[in-house]
């Protein structure tokens, strides 16, 4: 599971994104990251005070689980119990959606994953977060503070909730011999035509980049969100390849829930949640890739003109509190922020099984980034593609 940390550990740098804002807070062009970027003069909160009676919530599916979708799943009932907070909560499929979902000012509170924080900042959407009105943050495992996809210039901009690998899952009956290598939906996809799935996002571009860095290494790519046009040719290439052999991309969770139930997917990429959902219903199993796999740490953020910032912050702290980080955790498949919150699984083993205190290993997952032209991987002799490139190529990847 050899992994480069460039994209982890590098602040992202000199790119123009449509949307960023400059230090007056008007709308204009900026390039997101620590060094040659301010971000919008957005006000950070200073005291909190009593909740304002509800809270918007923008989050990832199974974040804020109301017991809707399951009456045994439920920590949004005692928050709103805790705080007098109402929450009403909205899912997102991609980190796209949400960015969008953002921008129309509906919501307090966001669960945002690093392809999609840093053009929060720099759009103003977001304001800096307060990190000593969080009375759980001191918890919060180190390595996922004052990060490229959280921070400009040491300042956090929310507060870490939890991170974890993208998966391959397969139906065990059909897919033999177990796979070890993501060469499952890739060069060996056709042995499942019409059945394989993959994630319908432009960021899914840096997982055949990852598994081109081990089987075309002489195409030198070592962060896969740093691909030079060479390279991203190549990465696209290989994903038309895939194109021929995918039956169904998904955003939903539910669906590739459904697909694997019915039997119409049998091999993919996953999130641990749809696998713990499924597992029921059908013969699945996850692997984590033995070259590697790209990931997620998401933090919530608040609202730049958040409506309820009181009770964004209460929200923001409480679900990364020991006893609600650690049932998000175990639902949802991810090894908690919150390293007290290990002490309150109801599997004792979880935390060890999620290397959730294991620093070395969280460095092995490429996570979610913002692909930019200038190379994350510290290239300078050459520009890189950036997220606009790679929209643009998803859209005839899928045709």
């Amino acid at each position: 599971m050899k992994r480069s940390t460039i994209g982890v550990t590098m602040s992202v740098l000199a790119l123009t994104l449509a949307g960023c804002g400059t230090s007056s807070g008007s709308k204009s062009e900026s390039t997101p990251g620590s060094e040659g970027f301010t971000p919008p003069e957005v006000p950070m909160q200073k005291t909190v005070g009593k909740g304002e009676g509800a809270v918007n919530i923008l989050a990832w599916p199974g974040y804020a689980e109301d017991g809707s979708n399951d009456k045994t799943v439920d920590w949004v009932t005692p928050f709103e119990k805790k705080t007098g907070c109402q929450a009403e909560v909205k899912y997102f499929g991609t980190s796209d959606e949400a960015v969008s979902l953002m921008k129309t000012g509906d919501y307090d509170v966001v669960s945002a994953s690093g392809d999609a924080s840093l053009r929060l900042v720099a759009g103003g959407d977001v304001a800096p977060f307060n990190t000593e009105l969080a009375t759980n943050y001191a918890d919060v495992a180190p390595f996922l503070k004052d990060k490229s996809w959280n921070s400009v210039d040491g300042q956090m901009y929310g507060m870490p909730h939890g991170w974890g690998a993208n998966l391959l899952m397969y139906n065990t009956k059909i897919v033999k011999p177990a796979p070890t290598s993501w060469s499952a939906v890739f060069d060996d996809a056709s042995k499942y035509k019409g059945k394989v799935t993959a994630y319908d996002s432009p960021i899914y571009i840096a997982d055949a980049a990852l598994y081109l860095m081990d089987t075309q290494r002489d195409l030198g790519i070592k962060d896969p969100y740093a691909l030079d046009q060479k390279q991203f040719d190549a990465a696209v290439a290989l994903l038309k390849k895939q194109r021929q052999n995918v039956g169904e991309y998904w955003s939903d969770y539910t669906k590739e829930v459904s697909a694997f139930k019915a039997g119409s997917t049998v091999v993919g990429t996953t999130w641990q949640v749809i696998a713990n959902l499924t597992k029921d219903a059908a013969p699945v199993k996850t692997v984590f890739p033995e070259t590697g796999s790209t990931g997620w740490s998401d933090t919530w953020m608040v609202a730049a003109e958040a409506e309820h910032p009181n009770c964004a912050y209460l929200w923001a702290d409480y679900i990364v509190s020991p006893e609600a980080n650690a049932q998000v955790a175990e639902y949802f498949g991810e090894a908690p922020a919150n390293l007290k919150a290990c002490k309150e699984t109801s599997d004792k083993s979880f935390c060890d099984g999620y290397h959730a205190e294991d620093a070395a290993y969280a460095a092995k997952i490429h996570y979610w980034s913002t692909p930019i032209t200038q190379c994350l991987d510290g290239r300078t002799d050459v520009k890189c593609t950036d997220y606009a490139a790679w929209t643009k190529a998803w859209q005839e990847i899928k045709g």
